[in-house]
């Protein structure tokens, strides 16, 4: 039999074999397409994997496009397990993870003995999904990476993570979804590497597929750098796999914003429509509408987390909310953009406003600029935790506004409208320092 005939039948009969359980604990639906281009609402249902024996399975459903909630070993790095009911709900009930943050950590055969990360962290009406690359702990480092396995940059140190090792942590960790092993590589590689990395990635595909637990719906992962075509070869391959959805890597890396769209519409016209597609690296709400715009259904970013870390605070326009800082003059100063304010600044000391009036969030309702810019300059932990919640909040509202936009037709219209305020935004600060250093000549 001819080698190509060879591979037909393997793939074949591990399709066949993972065909009963892929979808068990997983379903997606495409409610509404926008009129004119791919975005789209969908709905998520999760039942969850990981329980006590003789418990009722949560079921968990979450419209999209939605953004999974980045967290350091399962959770939000800056709020506890009793504070996650301060967040909208169910949006906020998707939890990504990387397996390698658990490697300085209880060991796979510990976690799975106590009932995998559900158990562990109590959080048995949450849904989990396993990522192996996330952007705060778990980086993957392509000039390390080799035909065995993927490296990553963690801060225990650099791991080479063998497909056999990865599966042996998700089958320990149960997760609700997961993204199957992948060789992810930046735009700066050479041609013969990412050819390289996405045949390396189907065959890693392959072994996860064949190795694969019981419960959790897998996402094949997507790779092919900065390259159409390896992309699209990637999607095909991929898509003729039995997984649960799609996984499109490799953002983030050092590819232009400018070139995103051109790689995401070449993947997205290959992949089955049915599906969820997952990727990672886009954060910015620009880089999100470019998503959502290629169809891209949920977000894995660290957008809010880097914004809680700095001190600053989102207050860009929701409903034709937070107007007051559109003539703020005092805010030129402070935020660079009129997306976020800079809550450490001294300006906010003495300023007893909320940080968004109309927000519904926890913080914006018991708690004031003056306060949190006090607990920011005495580096008390309580800072974040307030700044994570609004900062959650705020985007999950912006999320929540793309989802109307595309059910009421006016996806292409909203993403123009807010490209275009953001742009004049960015431009009204240098136009005021050039007013002013002309007046002082």
């Amino acid at each position: 039999m001819p080698p190509a005939e060879q591979r037909d039948n393997i793939i074949i009969n591990i399709n066949e074999a993972a065909a009963q359980t892929q979808f068990q604990n997983m379903k997606f639906a495409v409610k509404t397409w926008c009129k004119s281009g791919r975005a789209r609402v969908g709905l998520l249902q999760l039942k969850c994997t990981s329980l006590v024996q003789g418990a009722t399975s949560p079921e968990i459903e979450i419209e999209t496009p939605a953004l999974l909630l980045t967290t350091r070993k399962g959770l939000p790095a800056f709020i506890p397990p009793d504070h996650l009911s301060f967040l909208p709900s169910p949006d906020s009930r998707l939890l990504q993870f990387s397996p390698m943050h658990f490697m300085e950590g209880p060991n796979s055969k510990t976690i799975s003995d106590i009932g995998g990360v559900h158990q562990l962290l109590g959080l048995q009406g949450y849904g989990f999904v396993a990522v192996p690359r996330d952007s705060i702990l778990s980086l993957p480092e392509c000039s390390s990476s080799n035909k065995n396995g993927a490296s990553f940059e963690t801060p225990s140190g650099r791991f080479l993570v063998k497909p056999l090792e990865y599966m042996k942590m998700i089958s320990s960790m149960k997760p609700d979804l997961w993204v199957s092993l992948a060789d992810e590589v930046s735009a700066s590689v050479t041609v013969k590497r990412n050819k390289a990395s996405v045949d390396r990635t189907i065959t890693w595909l392959d072994h996860c597929i064949s190795l694969k637990p019981r419960d959790g719906a897998l996402f094949g992962s997507v790779v092919g750098g900065c390259s159409v075509e390896e992309r699209q070869r990637c999607a095909h391959e991929v898509a003729k796999r039995n997984v649960s959805g799609y996984y499109i890597g490799g953002f983030g890396l050092g590819d232009s914003i400018d070139e995103r769209s051109t790689f995401l519409h070449a993947v997205t016209d290959v992949l089955p429509k049915e599906k969820p597609r997952q990727v990672c690296g886009l954060g910015l709400p620009e880089e999100v509408l470019q998503g959502v715009a290629a169809g891209i259904d949920l977000f894995d970013s660290t957008y809010i987390y880097h914004l809680t870390l700095e001190g600053f605070a989102l207050i860009f326009p929701l409903n034709d909310k937070c107007k007051q800082y559109e003539s703020d003059t005092q805010l030129c100063s402070m935020a660079s953009d009129y997306t976020k304010i800079n809550l450490k600044a001294t300006v906010y000391r003495k300023d007893a406003s909320r940080i968004v009036e109309g927000c519904e969030c926890y913080t914006c309702q018991n708690h004031t600029k003056a306060y949190i810019n006090h607990l920011l300059n005495v580096h008390e932990m309580l800072a974040q935790i307030l700044l994570e919640i609004h900062n959650t909040h705020h985007y999950f509202s912006f999320f929540r506004l793309i989802r109307e936009a595309i059910t009421e037709g006016k996806f292409e219209e909203f993403r123009q409208k807010f490209i275009e305020r953001r742009r004049e935004h960015l431009l009204a600060p240098s136009l005021g320092a050039c007013e002013l250093q002309t007046s002082v000549r």
